[in-house]
């Protein structure tokens, strides 16, 4: 398999992130990419984009460095019942839209609820991939959510960070075998992401895609093998 994009990178908009587009463009450029994603936090994180940033995004060009810029959004999981913190207004315009969970906006309460939100917000057609799912703070069941995932045409995402052992929120590379494991048996489609924070980050999965690869999961279930087949995936969601 081939690793074209990563569109879970943030930029100084998050609050908490330390370069530009164009420099986490650049360095897409510079390994390989054809496609890096604009993905800042929405609002309702401390620190996150004002809802301006999502109604002007459009004015960046398609293209800079030679990479193709797709525009997006991590919005925030609120609540058990699926709630997020942009509205249909602002989703619709997006190229994809990731929801996660968060601890300064859903602070962890128990496995049902957390299992809960990411099912039902998971029901949005303007929901595109489920961030982090494998969060050690937000325990899951989570073979409910690979099925709601295959059955809603969610993406899930395997996120680079949520790898580290050396990160806050990992939870043991064995949980996430079994939940690609799980993505494979049930054919929900997955995407590997960086969740940069600074641009030399971007495209830096080295976990998550040798564990993809390890796992024998076919082809057309892993988004960051094309552009096209991603742009698919999103727009049959949204249909």
């Amino acid at each position: 398999m081939q690793y074209t994009l990563d569109i879970h990178c943030h930029t100084v908009a998050s609050g908490h992130a330390y370069s530009t587009i164009t420099e986490n463009a650049s360095h897409a450029a510079s390994i390989g990419l054809t496609h890096v994603g604009i993905c800042d936090h929405a609002p309702a994180m401390p620190g996150g984009a004002h809802l301006y940033h999502f109604a002007n995004i459009w004015v960046l060009p398609q293209v800079i460095s030679g990479v193709r810029v797709l525009k997006g959004a991590e919005v925030n999981i609120m609540d058990a019942a699926g709630n997020i913190d942009l509205g249909i207004e602002w989703l619709s315009k997006l190229d994809f839209v990731i929801a996660s969970m968060h601890r300064g906006v859903f602070p962890p309460a128990d496995k049902a609820s957390h299992t809960q939100a990411m099912v039902n917000v998971m029901q949005n057609k303007n929901v595109h991939i489920l961030g982090h799912p494998g969060d050690y703070f937000f325990d899951i069941d989570v073979e409910a959510v690979v099925k709601a995932a295959a059955a809603t045409g969610t993406i899930i995402e395997i996120n680079e960070k949520t790898l580290d052992p050396g990160s806050y929120r990992h939870m043991g590379g064995d949980f996430f075998a079994g939940m690609v494991e799980l993505c494979k048996q049930h054919r929900a489609p997955v995407l590997a992401s960086s969740d940069a924070h600074f641009s030399t980050l971007v495209g830096d999965v080295p976990r998550a895609w040798a564990l993809l690869e390890a796992s024998g999961i076919d082809e057309s279930l892993v988004m960051n093998t094309s552009a096209e087949l991603l742009m698919a995936t999103i727009a049959k969601k949204r249909a």
